[in-house]
């Protein structure tokens, strides 16, 4: 975890503490049912909240230091528990065994990690729909291979990433009720000590589900699933990044992220404005991206147990989730705040003297009854000198000037091939698909379509 890209709401969840925290609910919620089950007094518990009742701080200090003589994490936290609460605390782990507490701490903090994650993108959800609608009609360029190819607006394109995030929160919730489950099932996972009621009970109070099966851990599909889903959603967060981007390059200048009062974009050139934040954003998603491979290999554990999954999940559960939650906030503000150029769309998609309309007029000459091979070489010619005039000749004015297109086309037909309106005939059934019915209203910045 590093401090620079981490937000503390997240961060607290992996906290030492806080996860020392979960360990004795844990327990105590153990011992309380097995208080009810007669498998211990019931005063343990009762010991065991009163203490807890206390709000008492958690020596982190001291139990490490019965772990550097242990060797054992929960049997040093046990050790320090007992200490504090007095006999009682005897009757703490009865039939359980340390995966019984690690694994469903971890389920309870990956369920609260994600709990932020889906209030992350509901955050940049409404930011991305605001923006859309905001721009729903603005035209621009829409590229192919990096080069021109046909008119879109930029509401569409903002849009298209509302659909992919909502997608992403789909996964994730998904994602939450998978890794969100509770062993409490002794070693091998067999209940041979315990009774399942307790682990019942113990999911209850946690908010988790029971594992219909553990073997002495809870098996490590679910949690491979997890950060594979982390990873999907990083590679959106890349890919809306590299586009705001490219967009923001000097030649191309269509969006850029916000520039603020006395910030600085290099210690030697004064004109720069660099797109440090999505930069930012496709370096984080790439360190979210590096938990995936780690997470599935843990799934191949020896027989009932192993601890070679121990080590990773202590890097990659708080690494990929704060490193998201960061990156997610990130991309919020940068959607939030980001500049856009609507001048500039327009002055770029009119920059290659209307070869974006070269379709419409191919689709008009097969029509009109020339075959699909013989319209695309009269329209490609033509094109191609346009290409490589730079833009300076128009498209329109040389297939003006072309008998086999004026033989078969008429002129005002030809220019309604020409309509940039045109290509927008549907953008309200697509906001519609991605918003609902009535999602989307048009806003006066842009032509609209009659």
């Amino acid at each position: 975890m590093v401090p620079r890209y981490s937000r503390p709401a997240m961060t607290a969840i992996w906290e030492a503490e806080a996860r020392y925290r979960i360990w004795f609910e844990i327990e105590a919620h153990a011992t309380e049912k097995l208080g009810e089950l007669g498998v211990v007094p019931p005063s343990a518990a009762k010991a065991l909240w009163a203490w807890w009742a206390t709000n008492p701080a958690i020596d982190v200090a001291a139990i490490d230091d019965i772990e550097a003589v242990t060797k054992h994490d929960v049997i040093a936290f046990l050790t320090w528990v007992a200490d504090q609460v007095g006999d009682e605390a005897r009757f703490m782990h009865q039939g359980m065994t340390s995966s019984d507490v690690l694994d469903t701490t971890l389920a309870v903090q990956l369920a609260r990690a994600s709990d932020l994650l889906i209030e992350d993108i509901d955050a940049l959800l409404d930011a991305l729909r605001r923006r859309a609608e905001e721009y729903k009609y603005t035209p621009t360029i829409g590229r192919s291979h990096g080069i021109h190819a046909e008119p879109t607006t930029f509401g569409l394109k903002l849009a298209q990433a509302h659909a992919e995030f909502a997608r992403a929160r789909t996964r994730l919730v998904a994602a939450r009720a998978d890794v969100a489950t509770c062993a409490i099932s002794g070693a091998v996972g067999t209940f041979a000590n315990i009774d399942p009621a307790v682990e019942e009970h113990v999911a209850t109070k946690l908010g988790l589900a029971v594992e219909p099966v553990s073997t002495q851990v809870i098996p490590r599909d679910r949690h491979a699933m997890f950060f594979a889903t982390l990873g999907v959603i990083a590679g959106s967060i890349e890919r809306l990044a590299t586009e705001v981007r490219h967009l923001q390059r000097t030649e191309v200048l269509e969006a850029e992220e916000y520039f603020s009062p006395g910030q600085k974009g290099s210690s030697a050139m004064p004109h720069k404005r660099n797109p440090v934040l999505t930069e930012n954003l496709t370096g984080l998603a790439r360190m979210v991206r590096s938990a995936v491979v780690p997470a599935l290999e843990n799934v191949a554990l020896w027989h009932e147990r192993d601890i070679s999954h121990s080590s990773v999940e202590r890097f990659i559960g708080p690494d990929a989730t704060i490193t998201l939650d960061f990156a997610l906030g990130r991309l919020t503000g940068v959607i939030d705040k980001l500049l856009v150029y609507p001048d500039r769309m327009m002055k770029n998609l009119d920059r290659m003297g209307g070869l974006v309309h070269s379709q419409r007029v191919l689709l008009a000459l097969t029509q009109a009854g020339v075959s699909r091979e013989d319209a695309y070489k009269i329209v490609q010619r033509n094109a191609m000198k346009v290409w490589e005039s730079d833009g300076a000749l128009s498209l329109l004015d040389l297939l003006k000037a072309d008998d086999d297109v004026t033989g078969r086309i008429a002129p005002d037909e030809l220019e309604s091939s020409f309509d940039l309106d045109y290509h927008f005939a549907q953008v309200d059934t697509i906001f519609a698909r991605v918003f609902g019915e009535g999602g989307g209203a048009a806003l006066a910045n842009g032509p609209v379509p009659a």
